[in-house]
């Protein structure tokens, strides 16, 4: 259960507050839940930070969005603000996965004064692409299975079965494990038709005016191939500060490893400018 539930911009959001020192804020990637970034691991809070996650809207136990459509990135945007801003935070290390880390993104060029540095997790926002026909048929087939079917159809929808055999079953029995923290799959689903849709910048080039200290955490295209490694290496070289981090080949992706990511995270604290 979440520590609290906080307001913003008609929804409310389970948020969890932990550990004290520089505040890391935690957003996971869409149909994920606040558990997703770090994945539990304490090594944070242990290493002197304040943790604080938070469930996007409709996701995990925040409540589902006034209209269908309230799930871009104007709004994400705005509800990290909101949690900022309920607990007292002016200004924090933001660490993101995919749809969260757009979302930081957005905050950092938006209020770039609330942003000390950015930890950009397996981005998987290509603005050449964002409309093609395909990609969208695509998350609109994910949609419309969780919507229908349940966690079994969306499953099946995912196809699981096309990744590599040693990839496979880990990646499956996760998300199974993610979508059942849920309180809301109509909710999910409706962000699954929305998010997609959305620009939380307008071309990868907006990046180069994002000034604070950034590592991009990439992953390997056989084991995650929703988030390229090309994309990846494209947002560490734009951003004015940006670094690299990738596993090595054939190793478990380093966004799947809690540990590892909280050490890379904190590595990045160390460097924040506060």
């Amino acid at each position: 259960m979440p520590d609290q539930m906080i307001a913003a911009g008609g929804v409310t959001l389970g948020v969890s507050d932990d550990g004290a020192g520089i505040p890391v804020v935690l957003l996971h990637g869409l149909t994920a839940s606040r558990r997703y970034v770090v994945m539990g691991s304490k090594a944070l809070q242990r290493a002197g930070h304040r943790v604080v996650a938070y469930d996007a809207r409709g996701h995990g136990a925040s409540s589902p969005a006034p209209t269908p459509d309230a799930y871009g990135y104007e709004e994400l945007t705005a509800d990290l603000a909101a949690v900022l801003d309920a607990l007292g935070i002016e200004r924090a290390v933001l660490a993101g996965a995919s749809m969260g880390a757009h979302t930081l993104l957005r905050l950092a060029l938006d209020a770039p004064e609330r942003v000390a540095a950015v930890a950009v997790i397996t981005p998987g926002y290509d603005p050449v692409g964002v409309d093609d026909p395909a990609r969208l048929a695509r998350w609109d087939a994910l949609s419309d299975a969780l919507r229908h079917g349940g966690i079994d159809a969306f499953a099946e929808a995912f196809g699981g079965q096309r990744l590599p055999e040693p990839w496979r079953a880990t990646v499956t029995t996760v998300m199974r494990q993610r979508l059942a923290l849920h309180e809301h799959l109509d909710a999910v689903a409706d962000a699954l038709h929305a998010t997609p849709r959305s620009r939380p910048f307008p071309d990868l080039h907006a990046l180069e005016e994002i000034e604070c200290p950034a590592v991009v955490v990439a992953s390997r295209d056989e084991a995650d191939p929703g988030h390229p490694l090309a994309l990846g290496e494209a947002y560490a070289e734009l951003l004015a500060q940006g670094r690299l981090v990738v596993e090595a080949p054939g190793e478990s992706p380093l966004a799947w490893q809690g540990g590892r990511l909280s050490k890379v995270i904190a590595e990045l604290a160390a460097r924040a400018d506060l």
